[in-house]
């Protein structure tokens, strides 16, 4: 008890300390402000006066001096503009001053006019008021971060030889921010050798005092004749770089034996991932696309305050719908799925994440029709997304009644039960195997297609359920993937395998994929002119399977068919060589969402 008593007391001084502390700073920077507003008073009516000062202005100028640090104290309190943090004073900082000093001038000329008429103030007076109270506000503002910035840059030299030395990729706001971390850090680990541009014209120019060196095209050219033994890597800092622009830059770097990473994303920094703590490049930086330009509105309305069912919760784009539509606030999630394990896995999370949406966890087979029709009559969805399915080419190829009772009897099961229970919405994820289909999944695919169009103008007619249809190609990193394998095999030390030297594949990352997917049940659910036909992703440009493969053997620091052997072992029964996302006979059509299309059959 003594202990705890001792411990309470000193956590209850460190904080009274600590609040004074800030409390005695902002005091003075509040004084710092009062001051410097007074003495603009005296500074512009000199500048403009000059030797006849004393005959103009007389008296007036204490008064007027004293009653304007009286206006500018209450504006600058109720603006903050004391409440800025001098150590990273900024634009926006400026931005802050600029209008509470137009605010003081313009209230004191209206309050100094009815105290003391201002016959002696020169009209030109307010405008050099508001030009030297705005220097005496920021020089000092800016002039200490740059003290404490030279401050940390004389112990740490960002350009030093002491440390791993790394190239940053792109000379624009993220490398600015990156160079701004570093300089901070007092144990940073990497001095930067130079930046490289997108644009050629800014090749000699520096930003922080750091040399952009050469452009991505000449990337190669300059790497070819520096000495790179003291260059550890290159740091990758634009955001928005497509993924075929990422491709060609790793193929360049790493075919001269260095590493490549990237800043950390939007998202990583919101888990709390420091600015400056660099990331390996992953096969998704590699194939995915910029961010699309999602409409927001339309998917909070769609799902806030609503209940939604999930078939398939468990699995890879289950479980991704699921946290993106908690991230929309649904009023309950229905998790189902027929495999208890991962059912727990997402449910867990779910809990953890979200605990203030209702949820709910339910084992169920989609094939078993009452176990289904009991679910609905329980709990009464207004939304379904249907993502079971039974997605692995070859085994569905050596079980074809279980891929036929899932993928094709299972839809129609869920289909049937949002008809005959009301659900407003019913999302059908649909693959591009089942266009032209070749194997037993692509057809069963193909048939729960067909019949979700056919029910749809019919169910639309009577004002019932709406459905959509989603097709869309291979995601990264979804369960029994190419690229999982392949990881797994390079941690294995190879070989790396491959069915055939030609194979092409369409890939989207699963975060995107289902953004899409969202997207397409709000334009589904409220645009009357999309019904029977299918939404198709747009999955950009097809990878060669082999490439892929020599790409991540080169990330993971090795090479291809010296370190890691690739081998070839023939197409599996079913097997395309590539897949195909529309038929000859559909009609692509735009949508209003960048990345959906729409297939008219």
């Amino acid at each position: 008890m003594h202990y705890e008593k001792k411990s309470f007391i000193m956590h209850t001084m460190k904080q009274f300390f600590s609040l004074s502390q800030d409390f005695f700073k902002r005091s003075a920077i509040f004084c710092h402000d009062i001051f410097m507003s007074g003495i603009s008073v005296f500074i512009a009516l000199w500048l403009r006066l000059g030797d006849s000062y004393d005959d103009v202005v007389g008296d007036y100028a204490v008064q007027h001096a004293l009653t304007f640090m009286v206006i500018a104290g209450v504006i600058f309190m109720w603006t903050g503009t004391y409440r800025g943090i001098w150590r990273y004073a900024s634009i926006p900082d400026l931005t802050q001053v600029g209008k509470a000093t137009t605010l003081s001038i313009i209230a004191s000329v209206l309050v100094l006019f009815f105290i003391l008429r201002l016959d002696y103030l020169p009209r030109s007076f307010p405008v050099i008021q508001w030009l030297v109270l705005g220097v005496l506000l920021t020089v000092p503002r800016f002039g200490y971060r740059w003290w404490k910035d030279r401050k940390v840059r004389f112990f740490i030299p960002v350009g030093g030889t002491g440390l791993p030395q790394i190239l940053l990729i792109g000379a624009g706001d993220d490398a600015d921010s990156f160079i701004r971390a570093i300089h901070r850090s007092m144990n940073p680990s990497y001095a930067i050798r130079g930046l490289v541009s997108q644009r050629k014209s800014r090749v000699g120019q520096r930003i922080q005092g750091l040399e952009i060196v050469t452009c991505y095209e000449d990337l190669g050219a300059y790497l070819d004749t520096i000495d790179t033994s003291g260059l550890e890597r290159v740091v990758l800092t634009r955001s928005d770089d497509d993924s075929q622009t990422i491709r060609q830059i790793v193929d360049i770097v790493t075919a001269r034996g260095l590493s490549v990473s990237r800043l950390p994303r939007v998202e990583e920094l919101e888990q709390g991932t420091s600015a400056n703590q660099i990331q390996d490049i992953a096969v998704e930086d590699l194939l995915g696309r910029s961010p699309r330009h999602l409409d927001l509105d339309g998917l909070q309305d769609m799902v806030q305050g609503r209940r939604v069912l999930v078939t398939g919760a468990g699995g890879s784009i289950g479980s991704e719908l699921v946290r993106q539509i908690c991230d929309l606030v649904p009023s309950e999630i229905v998790l189902l799925d027929v495999n208890e394990y991962q059912l727990y896995e997402i449910d867990h999370e779910i809990g953890t994440k979200y605990p203030s949406i209702k949820r709910q966890g339910i084992i169920a087979n989609v094939r078993d029709s009452g176990r289904i029709d009991d679910v609905f009559q329980q709990i009464k969805p207004e939304l379904v997304f249907h993502a079971a399915a039974l997605k692995h080419v070859p085994l569905v190829e050596e079980n074809p009644l279980e891929g036929i009772m899932t993928d094709a009897i299972g839809s129609r099961v869920i289909a049937d039960a949002c008809l005959h229970h009301h659900v407003s919405c019913m999302v059908q994820i649909s693959t591009d195997k089942a266009v032209n289909p070749t194997n037993v999944m692509g057809t069963s695919k193909r048939i729960a297609e067909q019949y979700i169009q056919s029910l749809d103008p019919l169910s639309r007619k009577d004002n019932l359920t709406r459905y959509v249809v989603v097709r869309f190609g291979n995601v990264l990193g979804s369960t029994g993937s190419v690229v999982p394998l392949f990881k797994k095999q390079l941690l294995a030390g190879g070989p790396i395998t491959v069915t055939h030297k030609d194979m092409t594949r369409y890939f989207m990352t699963i975060g995107e994929a289902v953004q899409l997917v969202l997207q397409a049940a709000v334009i589904g659910n409220s645009d009357g002119t999309t019904q029977g036909r299918i939404f198709v992703l747009d999955m950009g440009e097809p990878v060669q399977i082999v490439q892929l493969a020599h790409q991540m053997i080169r990330l993971s620091g090795q090479v291809p068919e010296q370190d890691i052997a690739v081998e070839f072992t023939g197409l599996r029964p079913g097997e395309k060589l590539f897949e195909e996302l529309l038929y000859q006979d559909e009609i692509l059509q735009k949508t209003s969402i960048d990345g959906l299309r729409l297939a008219s059959p």
